[in-house]
């Protein structure tokens, strides 16, 4: 039997070698690595100014239900994602459905927020599951401030 050809992935104007389904609304400024997956389906916002490294996964829908019930409940489930402004995805961090990451956010590497968490703004999340570990506005602060001053005339 031979085996089907691979298929390109859908252009996009972010990364070749990134996945984008749906419709998503994409904040200017945002950078997207490779072999990342966002998906729109359900709804997704992702903010100005964000960093999403690679293979990260950004969900807006689950077929866990449709699969757990033997197809009982026979559709996917759908839900909102929100990225704010100036949010970094690190590297393999997936963030499931409905969940909302707040402006000024880190979202460590390999990190997983699950479904309907909500990180508020200037906030460090990481692990398995993800939880806020600390608030970064002081070193946001500092990082602004040692960026101004090194400027040059």
């Amino acid at each position: 039997m031979e085996t089907p050809a691979a298929q390109p992935l859908p252009a996009n104007p972010y990364n070749p070698c990134a996945w984008i389904t749906g419709n998503p609304q994409i904040g200017a400024d945002t950078w997207i690595g490779a072999f990342t997956l966002i998906d729109g389906l359900g709804g997704l916002r992702i903010g100005r100014g964000c960093n999403i490294s690679c293979g990260a996964q950004i969900l807006s829908h689950s077929t866990v239900r449709r699969c757990v019930t033997e197809g009982r409940h026979p559709t996917p489930d759908f839900k909102a994602t929100t990225l704010g402004d100036f949010v970094f995805v690190g590297a393999n961090a997936v963030i499931q459905m409905g969940a909302l990451i707040g402006d000024h956010s880190v979202i460590g590497a390999g990190s997983v927020v699950l479904e309907d968490t909500i990180i508020p703004a200037y906030s460090l999340a990481v692990g398995v599951p993800a939880r806020v570990v600390r608030d970064l506005r002081l070193e946001v602060g500092d990082w602004s401030r040692a960026a101004r001053e090194t400027k040059q005339p």
